[in-house]
């Protein structure tokens, strides 16, 4: 469960979920590239990178003298199995909420 906490407290920071998000859609990109869209310093990208690769969401590649980096899937799937775990509670609370809104609307037009 630790690992999972870690992961949400990573993704909780909106630059890091960005990051995440940009990588999903470009694939892998250069510390450089992320720098340059983010409007922050190097170092500072540098340490949301680290959050990043310590969560286990992206992994980084040397090339040269530069860091590349892409998503781990299987970082992102421990999120996605969580939400899968928690559907039946989802569907509950959706289930109540239209029973909720349908009767509401009833009330209404009968008032």
């Amino acid at each position: 469960m630790s690992e999972l906490i870690r992961t949400f407290a990573a993704l909780s920071d909106h630059t890091r979920f960005a990051v995440v998000e940009r990588l999903m859609a470009e694939g892998e990109l250069s510390a450089g590239a992320l720098v340059e869209t983010a409007n922050m310093s190097a170092p500072a990208m540098s340490r949301h990178l680290k959050v990043l690769r310590e969560a286990g969401l992206v992994q980084q590649r040397v090339l040269g003298t530069s860091r590349l980096y892409s998503v781990r899937p299987e970082g992102l799937k421990a999120v996605a199995d969580w939400t899968k775990d928690h559907r039946a509670f989802w569907e509950a609370g959706l289930d109540r909420l239209e029973a909720m809104l349908a009767l509401d609307e009833k009330d209404h037009s009968n008032g």
